[in-house]
């Protein structure tokens, strides 16, 4: 749907994502992440980091492809199709990865960077807390100055990767006595320096990643480990969160397309009353409302992703694309189960995996209801610009000499 908008790079890398997506990945392994037989997705990292798939937006020098986030979300996309925990796996080196790029110094591009970009090293985010979710400036988790180390203390919980990832990106309280958005700072925290592992959750969906709660006890993490300007972490989350959304978008729409896709074959197989269920509107309907939502998310998210290129503050396409995106990948899992039936509710395909996995994506990297609060924000701010600019329609009421009626309390 979007090759026409493509330019001979972008396509290029999506196939080659595609092609591994397709070829290289078993599908035992798939299965063993859903059961619980295998709690990593270290294995994949691997696999693309050697193929130079990782992060395609950062420099060639540290490991990337010198492309563009629309290249990234494209791959997310063809990632998505195995589902959330190994789109998460592939998009963390994104995700973290931009904080490095942005923020860090050469030192912990070369050190850290790279060797994640080449599957080296398998990193994890650790943000959210268990008093809090979506209030990240509520952040306890404390690092305290003591000469050349800073000091962790506290917990982090819901971290994909916490079962072996080599490195954390964590965000501490510096500054509790600061404004929130002047008392947190970002570190690289390694495993080695301390880092506890308490508990690996039994999730509804989005299996097999080793998720789960990090406990900082007395961890020191060297000065040279802080990621951008001391307390100023505010900074480094604004532009994590564009990857984290803008990423979750891609993996979502992915999924959706592959529910789709598989709903709408059995479609064409499955007889009743003499004929293949295609021919009934009450199914082909469905298909055709689940292409649509489709094709809208994905060109919602390619503008966000292009508006991202530009250098353009994207924070308000980039909700609207994870809102849209997961929103509507959500709705198209659940008319693909609808046009299985019964059959869909079984393991025998993999619908009931990727709804699983769905309900997930509409709450992680800020809940959609965060998302309405960031898009009604930037709507507010747009619409104070656009004053004067184009038609005031309120001009074309059939009576709008009538001043006196529009009170406003």
């Amino acid at each position: 749907m979007l090759d026409c908008l493509l330019n001979e790079k972008e396509r290029a890398f999506r196939d080659e994502v595609r092609d591994f997506v397709k070829n290289e990945i078993p599908s035992q392994a798939v299965r063993d992440m859903d059961t619980g037989n295998l709690e990593s997705g270290r294995w994949f990292v691997e696999k693309a980091g050697a193929l130079g798939l990782l992060g395609p937006r950062f420099p060639a020098k540290y490991g990337g492809r010198d492309l563009n986030w629309v290249s990234d979300l494209l791959a997310n996309e063809e990632v998505g199709v195995l589902g959330t925990s190994l789109g998460c796996a592939y998009a963390m080196p994104s995700i973290v990865g931009e904080a490095l790029n942005q923020f860090g110094t050469e030192k912990q591009k070369m050190k850290y960077l790279a060797p994640t970009l080449a599957g080296k090293l398998y990193s994890a985010e650790a943000l959210t807390e268990p008093r809090g979710g979506s209030d990240f400036f509520g952040a306890t988790t404390t690092a305290v100055e003591q000469g050349d180390v800073f000091i962790l203390n506290g917990e982090k919980r819901f971290v994909v990767g916490a079962q072996d990832a080599d490195w954390f990106l964590v965000y501490a309280k510096s500054d509790p006595n600061a404004s929130s958005h002047q008392s947190i700072s970002c570190f690289i925290v390694e495993r080695s320096f301390g880092v506890d592992v308490q508990n690996i959750y039994q999730l509804m969906g989005t299996r097999g990643g080793g998720t789960g709660r990090l406990v900082f006890n007395d961890v020191p993490v060297p000065e040279e480990n802080l990621v951008g300007q001391l307390h100023n972490a505010y900074a480094v989350f604004n532009k994590m969160m564009i990857p984290e959304r803008l990423l979750s978008a891609g993996g979502a729409i992915g999924a959706g397309r592959a529910a789709l896709e598989v709903a709408a074959r059995y479609s064409t197989r499955r007889k009743a009353f003499g004929q293949t269920i295609d021919n009934f509107q009450a199914i082909s309907f469905m298909v055709a409302d689940s292409a649509v939502l489709i094709d809208a998310a994905k060109a919602l998210s390619f503008v966000a992703a292009k508006q991202a290129d530009k250098g353009q503050d994207a924070r308000r396409m980039v909700s609207e694309a994870k809102k849209v995106g997961t929103e509507n990948s959500w709705e198209v899992l659940n008319n693909a189960m609808q046009i299985m039936g019964g059959i869909g509710y079984t393991t025998v395909y993999p619908i009931e995996r990727l709804l699983r996995d769905g309900r997930l994506s509409m709450i992680w990297t800020g809940s959609n209801q965060i998302m309405n609060l960031l898009i009604q924000h930037g709507y507010y701010k747009e619409l104070d610009k656009r004053a004067g600019l184009t038609r005031d329609v309120e001009e074309d009421a059939l009576n709008p000499e009538q001043s006196s009626e529009k009170h406003f309390g």
